[in-house]
């Protein structure tokens, strides 16, 4: 396995962090150095998220969180708000839809992330809600420079902006223009918004304070104009302008739960994720579908996880969702893998086959046999990546670990910039996860009120002997299980051949993602066969590939993945970290 890094692993016993911009490792950072634990820093490394990668991420958008508090079992606290009172099948289709549009308030679920960070920073955090919060208000105020990603999303609505999203304008098109790359971006009601909220809870103890702000969001001034935006009819995906169905009362029921992750143990790694209501037991069907023996890096490794994504996705499509009515256990079982395993041949399938566990039979939407891709329209999905392979922005990821050995994984997203029009009181827009459920009855992941859409954010945590010891993810969409697995074999196999990890390395490894399944977003759209790769992995792997029958797309050597990870060895309390180099905004900070 190659050594070579773009950057060094950091090492060190203090703290370290990992994330998708710099400023918010550095504000996360900057929390640890003050006293903070690893749920303090990540909950202001999030605020700061919203403010900076605003393409990528807001705060009326979704977070799933994994967190391992010391001494404590790993929990995933869910942030995935679920479809709103209104938001039966019946109400879409009688618009004449068949897919939930792009962007818009119809495609808003109840926003999740906020409530998500404040029981995370109630429950196990230490500091005051003014002091993780200062940060991501000082950025909105004074401004940040702006990502050259930032720039490049703006530029492509600006004319929805300007004709139809004119709240989203007043911020986004200072001076009637978008920005430019570096320059300061400010976004003074958000910064404005904050200090209100901060203001009506003052004089209070941390915790009690905690709670006003949940109530504020959910009933005050916050929910008030995010429930009175989702009346407005908004120019969507669909061509049309429609409203949604978000009400108050959606608002006022909701609140972040945590719950007991899903976990596949392999070669003496326990993996933890979280359940079938979101893409994260993908990761542990790849794992349970490999065979005995791997040669990490050879055209037979990359065709054989390639196969083993088809097949995991594949189930996703028929069994994942809020409504699944199937044990994962029964996807996880060895009698079910094997007869899995046995259907990965020498050459590429261009198939869509889930299984049949506990011989049920799978049911697949209409939409999963269409084959041919689409035109996705401007600001319609997730911004993730192409299917030629170019980059056009992601989610957001964020992992801490600190002296104590407390560690979290988040993956904050939704509430981007060009997903709803910016909620004029509030300087941030509505999301549109619900986008990701099926307008057919019946599936596991069918809209239905109350029910939480299938989303495709995935963090992941890693164990050995019971110890947490590895925190990871990347945004991408689809692409989150496929990036992390090949990342997380590359740090335990050169673990099982080397006797050590390197955490950089395994970031910076060529990457791929296939697209042989029905897209999460809007418009749903598939590749069979389909497969994105770097460069970097080699004439030869790329040559033998061909030949199997994967129909490659030959990316540029630095573009799949945007991993993060933190690390802690439970034996030496030693911590590292890692984080992406592509797209040159990603780093990790620690001592």
């Amino acid at each position: 396995m190659s050594s070579f890094t773009t950057r060094p692993t950091l090492r060190g016993s203090f703290g370290m962090v990992s994330s998708t911009h710099w400023l918010a490792s550095a504000v996360a950072m900057a929390i640890l150095e003050d006293g903070g634990n690893a749920f303090d820093a990540a909950v202001a490394g999030a605020f700061v998220l919203h403010v900076v990668e605003p393409h990528l991420n807001g705060p009326a958008g979704e977070v799933p969180i994994i967190l391992a508090p010391t001494g404590e079992e790993p929990k995933v606290l869910c942030g995935q708000g679920p479809a709103p009172a209104g938001a039966t099948i019946e109400h879409y289709t009688d618009l004449g839809l068949d897919l939930v549009p792009g962007t818009g308030p119809l495609a808003a679920a109840v926003p999740g992330a906020f409530d998500a960070w404040m029981l995370l920073l109630r429950d196990h955090g230490t500091k005051r809600l003014a002091e993780v919060m200062a940060y991501a208000i000082g950025y909105a105020e004074h401004g940040h420079p702006v990502l050259e990603d930032v720039a490049v999303t703006i530029s492509t609505v600006q004319n929805l902006f300007e004709t139809e999203w004119t709240t989203s304008a007043t911020v986004y098109l200072p001076s009637g223009k978008p920005p430019a790359p570096g320059q300061l971006l400010k976004n003074p009601t958000l910064a404005q918004t904050w200090r209100r909220l901060l203001a009506q809870t003052t004089g209070m103890g941390r915790e009690e304070q905690i709670e006003a702000a949940r109530r504020i969001w959910r009933e005050g001034f916050i929910g008030e104009a995010l429930a009175s935006a989702a009346t407005q009819p908004v120019m969507d995906t669909s061509g049309e302008r429609h409203a949604g169905t978000l009400t108050g009362d959606d608002l006022a029921n909701y609140a972040a739960t945590y719950e007991e992750p899903a976990t596949y143990t392999w070669n003496g790694w326990t993996i933890a994720k979280p359940g079938l209501w979101s893409q994260g037991p993908v990761f542990l069907q790849q794992l349970a579908l490999l065979p005995d023996q791997l040669n990490y890096g050879t055209a037979d490794y990359y065709h054989t996880l390639i196969e083993s994504s088809k097949l995991a996705m594949a189930d996703r499509e028929a069994w994942y969702g809020d409504s699944a009515d199937i044990a994962l256990e029964a996807l996880l079982s060895p009698s079910y893998n094997t007869v899995r395993r046995g259907l990965i041949g020498p050459d590429a399938s261009y198939e869509l086959r889930p299984g049949s566990p506990a011989g049920r039979p799978p049911r697949l939407s209409r939409h999963a046999i269409s084959t041919a891709p689409a035109q996705i329209p401007l600001g319609a999905g997730e911004p993730t990546v192409s299917r030629s392979g170019a980059t056009r922005g992601d989610t957001c990821h964020i992992d801490v670990v600190d002296r104590w050995g407390n560690m979290v994984a988040a993956t904050p997203s939704g509430g981007w910039l060009q997903s709803n029009p910016v909620v004029p009181e509030l300087g941030f827009p509505l999301g549109t996860r619900l986008q990701m459920a099926w307008l057919e009855p019946g599936l596991p992941n069918s809209l239905a009120p109350g029910r939480r859409p299938r989303t495709t954010l995935s963090p992941s945590l890693a164990l050995r002997d019971g110890e947490p010891v590895l925190a990871f993810g990347t945004p991408g969409g689809d692409q989150q299980d496929q990036w992390s697995i090949h990342f997380f074999l590359a740090v335990a196999l050169r673990e099982k051949h080397c006797g050590s990890w390197d955490l950089q390395g395994a970031v910076d490894a060529p990457n791929w993602h296939n697209d042989s399944f029905p897209g999460s977003f809007y418009p749903r759209s598939m590749t069979p066969g389909g497969v994105v790769i770097e460069s970097r992995v080699g004439d030869g792997v790329l040559t033998e590939l061909r030949r199997r029958g994967h129909r490659i797309t030959v990316n540029e050597p630095w573009s799949e993945g945007r991993l993060c990870a933190v690390a802690r060895d439970p034996e030496t309390g030693l911590l590292s970290a890692a984080a992406n180099p592509r797209g040159m905004q990603g780093y990790a900070i620690g001592r």
